[in-house]
């Protein structure tokens, strides 16, 4: 990549985050109380920022390192609306940034991967998530930090150093979130694959520069590389985050992980109004109602967590279209994109933990934006249909912000016809 490329995406980079950031702050406080599962995570960001060393932890069913980041924004803006829900939005920014960055490394093609982070904003999951202070969003910009990386090591001769990176994002996201290890799990296991196809000397008869597996990749990546990059580096992370809290003391570290393996397994649980089942979720068929307040005599403030139809269903039509260039093709891009988009989904599905909601899919859809990318870019295709899609994917959007915004607001009447479906109440 030459130097003016090289500086043209860092300033892409740049305005993504800074529109971004931007936007994701608007009305960021509304309202001034606890959301949803607020009311978990910001007692335990309050409580590390208390001295002495407490008799009961807070949530002790998730690493610390999102709360973490919540009690630094107290510390650092006060223990308010703001306070809480900034590094979400923060990290908001840096997650649409990072699909960016997935995209450039799959399409390198600026316009393409500008496409792709406009689509994410656009499938409403990313922006109500990035407004809230919960830990999906900060394990989902780690997640694709690292995702980003991989890509783009996957494709060089010598990827230790991009694998490098991707495994310290990797444990970042381990230590928001227990659902950051599915993607390390996956890049293990392309890379293992690969690794097994080339012991049993596998060769495709008409290989092609695209195939998605080369007896040639990666000649100088040893075992102890892929030790070093996606076990040692993420659990070093994975662990400095813990010491804030517990010291350097062995025990009380394996505590931790007894206790969080044992409350992300049981289901002791009591179901939830808004539960669903993982089947569902591609479908949007049970979103998750964060706030319904009624602030006027036909005015509510109301977030839900949904997703838009405009941008997910179709999408699902262009993984179709990956699965075809897969398996007819052999297709590089389209390996990548259904193997994160699989691995961050399917893995839900076999957890024990019966109590689960929507917003879980929440990296799988993220991913998903890539699918229309590559769908609408592939053969030589013109690119109107591309920008039509985005279009498309914003108008949604737009008609969905009263309904994802609680500084919007909007009427009984907007509500109901917003609700499509009775699953959807």
């Amino acid at each position: 990549m030459s130097s003016t490329s090289s500086g043209r995406n860092l300033a892409i980079v740049a305005i993504i985050f800074v529109i971004a950031h931007a936007v994701l702050l608007i009305g960021l406080t509304s309202p001034e109380k606890f959301v949803f599962d607020e009311v978990h995570y910001v007692p335990a960001a309050r409580q590390m920022l208390e001295s002495g060393k407490p008799a009961q932890l807070l949530n002790p069913m998730h690493p610390p390192l999102a709360k973490e980041l919540i009690a630094l924004s107290i510390a650092s803006l006060g223990d308010n609306a703001l306070g809480w829900r900034y590094p979400a939005a923060l990290f908001g920014a840096l997650a649409i940034v990072a699909v960016y960055l997935c995209a450039l490394a799959l399409f390198d093609a600026q316009a393409g991967a500008i496409a792709a982070a406009l689509i994410a904003v656009f499938n409403q999951m990313v922006y109500v998530q990035s407004r809230i202070a919960m830990l999906d969003i900060f394990v989902l910009a780690f997640s694709l930090l690292a995702i980003a990386a991989f890509m783009r090591g996957f494709r060089e001769t010598r990827p230790q150093r991009w694998f490098a990176l991707a495994g310290v994002a990797f444990g970042l996201a381990a230590a928001c979130k227990w659902s950051g290890l599915f993607p390390l799990f996956v890049s293990l296991a392309i890379v293992g694959l690969t690794r097994l196809l080339q012991g049993w000397k596998t060769e495709f008869a008409d290989a092609k520069a695209d195939d998605w597996y080369r007896p040639d990749r990666w000649p100088d990546f040893r075992w102890r590389h892929v030790a070093a990059c996606f076990v040692l580096l993420p659990a070093l992370v994975y662990l400095a985050t813990f010491v804030p809290l517990y010291g350097v003391s062995l025990a009380d570290l394996i505590e931790a992980q007894r206790r969080i393996f044992a409350d992300n397994t049981t289901n002791a649980i009591p179901s939830h109004t808004y539960m669903s089942s993982w089947p569902s979720w591609p479908f949007l068929v049970r979103p998750v109602w964060y706030l319904f307040d009624k602030v006027g005599d036909d005015r509510i403030a109301a977030i839900v967590f949904l997703g838009n139809p405009l941008v997910l269903w179709p999408s699902l039509l262009a993984l179709a279209v990956c699965v075809w260039d897969f398996v007819k093709h052999r297709s590089t891009t389209a390996f990548l994109i259904l193997s994160f988009y699989f691995g961050s989904y399917l893995a839900l599905a076999l957890m024990p933990r019966a109590l689960a909601f929507l917003y879980y899919y929440l990296p799988a859809a993220t991913i998903l934006s890539l699918a229309p990318v590559h769908a609408l870019t592939r053969r030589a295709l013109p690119r109107w249909p591309l920008w039509a899609f985005v279009a498309v994917a914003c108008a949604g959007f737009i008609v969905m912000l009263p309904i994802s915004a609680a500084f919007v607001g909007t009427s009984m009447q907007t509500f109901n016809r917003l609700m499509l479906f009775q699953s959807w109440i």
